[in-house]
């Protein structure tokens, strides 16, 4: 990595520390302190704790930040995660008071339920839209992606952006799946020393390390379905031209979709 690249991910990371002191979250700084409670937990099962007054939101997003900064970027150092959205404990706690207004799942499917996205799925906030490449670094998108907007109205917490290969992997015909510029090579959580696989490694790595109940990948040729399968989770594709691919930076108008693990 170049000194530039060094300097700019070592700031990225001091800064998301620091707006997460400023938001009262504590690092985990052993195993034991790492926390499970909702390890394998499944969206259907977290909005039944969370309508049975349970589990709110900010709580649950809490839980989840506490894992990234205990497993993501300490302790074994998945680095699935390139950004957290510093205004991830408000949105959390917009929900919370929204269900206690009578929300619903039924109107709001996600109602406080944390979401990852990929780094190259633009979103209208704080956070960087970059492909995992400093080239697009330092101008955050002017609006959401429709997949964004969508989630966003869905009553998702969006939580963070995961890291990607540079450029989804359109770069190179000898690179490295999972490595961008910006964030460094992302790890399988089952072998630290094994490749996640994919350009969507991120998504995948961080559903799998229980980071997230679930984050948003995209796909050319393989993608998402084989960061589903080296992780351990589901990554699903759609069929080309069912979602939206507005916000997303692109490859190819043929093949790219954007999909969950």
């Amino acid at each position: 990595m170049s000194s530039i690249a060094r300097r700019f991910l070592v700031g990225t990371l001091t800064t998301l520390l620091v707006s997460a002191t400023a938001a009262g979250l504590n690092s985990a700084q052993s195993s034991r302190d790492v926390p499970t409670e909702f390890n394998e937990f499944t969206v259907a099962q977290l909005q039944d704790a969370m309508n049975s007054r349970q589990l709110t939101s900010e709580r649950l997003t809490r839980y989840y930040l506490d894992r990234i900064f205990a497993l993501d970027q300490n302790g074994p150092g998945v680095n699935s995660v390139i950004e957290l959205n510093p205004d991830a404990i408000e949105l959390a706690e917009n929900a919370d008071a929204m269900r206690r207004h009578g929300a619903t799942t039924a109107k709001f499917p996600l109602l406080g339920i944390p979401v990852l996205l990929k780094d190259n799925i633009d979103t209208g906030d704080k956070m960087q839209t970059t492909a995992g490449s400093l080239a697009l670094a330092g101008v955050p998108a002017v609006q959401d992606s429709t997949m964004a907007a969508k989630l966003r109205a869905a009553g998702a917490v969006i939580l963070g952006k995961t890291n990607l290969s540079e450029w989804a992997n359109f770069r190179s015909t000898h690179s490295s799946s999972g490595w961008s510029g910006r964030g460094g090579l992302t790890h399988n959580p089952y072998s630290l020393d094994r490749n996640a696989c994919g350009s969507s490694s991120g998504s995948g790595a961080a559903t799998s390390a229980n980071f997230t109940p679930i984050s948003f990948g995209s796909e050319t040729d393989g993608s998402i379905v084989c960061p589903g399968s080296v992780n351990g989770v589901v990554g699903f594709k759609p069929t080309i031209g069912l979602v939206s691919r507005a916000g997303v930076v692109p490859i190819s108008h043929t093949q790219d979709t954007t999909g969950p693990h």
